[in-house]
């Protein structure tokens, strides 16, 4: 039993290993490895096209390398299976919404499809909207949110049902400096409750703040988080384009685990 304890000491949360994706010979994602701890978060950062979003949808098994593996604690990444589903939640893209459910009702409904009780399910979506300071705004519907608002909506989908690793693509989208420092905030809780975080961002700000360490694709090594991503000339507001296809494992899986 110690022998079995030591063993699944040593295996991260998430891992990586020459991971590669290729379409008709054009890369989409070059060989990447590294390992990501319980506890930890992962910035990913990069110039647009270098691969970040693959690398994303990848790990949230929204897409399959051609070469290489990745795995979650310990298992390679597979979205039939029901560990992996409830094991993985993200924000990759614009969450898919219902026009005539409100905010409140959209947090609820996640919430309960992941086991909560419908008394419970509500409490939880109450005090997440709380906690991303949305919940003056928790009788209105998605559409009637400015786009600030719209993207701390998707990140309270993400967290508002269990899970173990969360993958964000550029959660800074959309944010003005105060919204900003609620993500940090909010984000540091979730670490700090031992969860692990993988998220690509041109935001040094949100990267510092957040980070436990960085990664740029194509130089793959730690270092300076704010200077990496200074060096790459990017500007806090940069929006990616790769991140525009509305993938969100937090709401496809709640969808497919509905209890």
């Amino acid at each position: 039993m110690g022998h079995c304890a030591i063993l699944k000491s040593v295996i991260s949360a998430v891992e990586v290993e020459e991971c590669a994706l290729s379409i008709d010979d054009v890369a989409l994602l070059e060989p990447v490895s590294f390992a990501v701890e319980s506890g930890q978060a992962l910035a990913v950062t990069g110039s647009n096209g270098s691969g970040k979003t693959t690398l994303l949808r990848i790990l949230a098994g929204l897409a399959r390398p051609t070469s290489g593996a990745a795995r979650i604690q310990g298992s390679a990444v597979d979205e039939r299976s029901a560990a992996f589903r409830r094991a993985v939640s993200g924000s990759i893209g614009r969450p898919p919404v219902a026009r005539d459910l409100t905010l409140e009702e959209h947090l609820a409904l996640v919430a309960a499809s992941w086991g909560e009780s419908v008394d419970a399910a509500r409490q939880r979506a109450a005090a997440e909207l709380e906690r991303w300071q949305l919940g003056a705004l928790r009788r209105r519907f998605p559409h009637e949110l400015s786009s600030g608002q719209s993207q701390l909506f998707a990140l309270a989908l993400a967290v508002v049902r269990p899970y173990d690793v969360l993958v964000l693509d550029e959660p800074e989208q959309r944010l003005d400096s105060d919204r900003l420092g609620i993500v940090s905030q909010v984000l540091l809780s979730e670490i700090g409750a031992g969860r692990t975080l993988v998220f690509a961002t041109h935001s040094s700000v949100l990267a510092d703040a957040v980070a436990t360490r960085s990664i740029r694709l194509g130089d793959v090594f730690t270092r300076s988080v704010a200077a990496e991503i200074d060096s790459a000339g990017r500007d806090d507001a940069a929006v990616e384009g790769e991140g525009a296809r509305g993938d969100h494992p937090a709401a496809g899986g709640a969808a497919g685990d509905g209890a």
